[in-house]
């Protein structure tokens, strides 16, 4: 089980070190007047400090490297 969740953290880790983040879109409302309704667009980005991926890669290495069979 633990083996298991070393490798979890390992991928998550080695990904979010390449991927650094996305950006998704979000449909907001500007003015809601009544049967008036007026919305845009809008992009949200989503990022997460490189580091992160790092300390996931290097606690799923331990956790790997630690398991018992």
């Amino acid at each position: 089980m633990n083996k298991a969740i070393g490798l979890v953290l390992i991928i998550i880790g080695v990904v979010m070190l390449v991927w650094t983040g996305f950006t998704y879109t979000k449909k907001e409302k500007i003015i809601d007047a009544g049967p008036i309704q007026v919305s845009a667009d809008r992009q949200k980005t989503v990022n997460w400090p490189p580091y992160l991926g790092g300390i996931l890669l290097i606690g799923g290495i331990v956790i790997v490297a630690t398991s018992k069979k």
